[in-house]
């Protein structure tokens, strides 16, 4: 899944693989990996406004999540700080994981 010459353009933010075997809701991975795109991105990747409006729109979805679909994320974002701890991320990345419920609204 390559851009038109075949390679990432420079200034476009990407998150880290993350293993099949961690069992991470593969949804919450894709969330996760947009947001990351869409709000570390240099503006000659992504439009800021377009980006802006596709994170509240992400926002306003996982603020939906309550009950054992609220917990299940928890978990697994408790899940994704242990491993990027382990694999020794940037302290940078950690933080998102460590406040991406919070700064979404998503019961933090």
């Amino acid at each position: 899944m390559k851009g038109e010459q075949g390679e990432v353009p420079e200034g476009a933010a990407v998150f880290p693989l993350i293993p099949e075997e961690l069992g991470i809701h593969p949804l919450l991975l894709a969330v996760l990996h947009a947001v990351v795109f869409f709000d570390g991105s240099a503006e000659d990747v992504v439009n800021d406004a377009a980006a802006d409006e596709a994170l509240q729109y992400i926002a306003t979805y996982l603020q939906r999540l309550t009950g054992p679909e609220l917990v299940r994320i928890k978990e697994d974002i408790a899940c994704l700080e242990a491993h990027a701890r382990q694999e020794k991320w940037p302290q940078e990345e950690v933080r998102f994981l460590q406040s991406f419920l919070t700064d979404f609204g998503a019961g933090g």
